[in-house]
């Protein structure tokens, strides 16, 4: 399997060292180079051609999300990972929109870092559990809309999609939302015609793709 190939992008050496040595743990993962400096890491993706950018969102020089808008615009091959200890809506929904295509908190697990890398290399957005509700119900409603929806997906058929991963049936997702077994049948099969998916297994992987639910479940 070809390695996954990280450019990877901090300000702060220790931690710089400490995230290359645990990338370089992970089986299929390379790091093709570090830097400090986010005008040099533009310079570094043209000779090293990274599948990712890992990057801090606090970076010295110019934001992480001001690094996504330069390499989804200039280096659309290279993906952006942005790594953050904040998970408020707004940081979330600046990173996406400027072009990162992953999102994940600084409190991850290794398993979480590595599917991360793996999904965003393969072109997918990755976002973690623990960023806000609302935030993940905006990724979704931009993601469907970019599929040519002109109907996103509410808060309360995001709710459906997410218990509906977590592996409850119609009757349990029923009774928790107080609705009658009908509507969620009915949310269910509006979810599946606007993500264009129609089986379980897809709706689970698209849940856990975008982070509504974690790998456990």
């Amino acid at each position: 399997m070809k390695p996954v190939r990280v450019l990877l992008v901090d300000g702060h050496k220790l931690i710089r060292a400490g995230l290359r040595a645990l990338l370089e743990n992970l089986a299929g993962v390379e790091v093709v180079a570090e830097v400090d400096e986010e005008r040099e890491a533009l310079q570094l993706i043209k000779v090293h051609l990274p599948d990712v950018v890992l990057v801090d969102i606090l970076a010295p020089v110019m934001t992480g999300i001001e690094l996504s808008a330069h390499v989804s615009r200039e280096f659309p091959q290279a993906r952006v990972l942005v790594l953050s200890e904040y998970t408020n809506e707004a940081c979330v929904s600046q990173s996406l929109q400027a072009g990162a295509k992953g999102y994940l908190v600084k409190g991850a697990s290794i398993a979480e870092l590595e599917l991360a890398l793996r999904l965003v290399a393969r072109g997918e957005t990755y976002l973690s559990p623990e960023v806000s509700e609302h935030a993940v119900a905006g990724h979704v409603s931009q993601a469907v809309g970019k599929r040519g929806s002109s109907k996103p997906l509410t808060p309360r058929q995001c709710e459906v999609l997410k218990l509906v991963a977590e592996g409850y049936s119609t009757k349990e997702i029923a009774n928790l939302l107080n609705v009658s077994a009908k509507t969620i049948e009915t949310h269910r099969t509006d979810i599946m015609a606007r993500l264009e998916v129609y089986n379980l297994a897809g709706l689970i992987r698209y849940a856990i793709r975008i982070g509504l639910v974690t790998l456990e479940h």
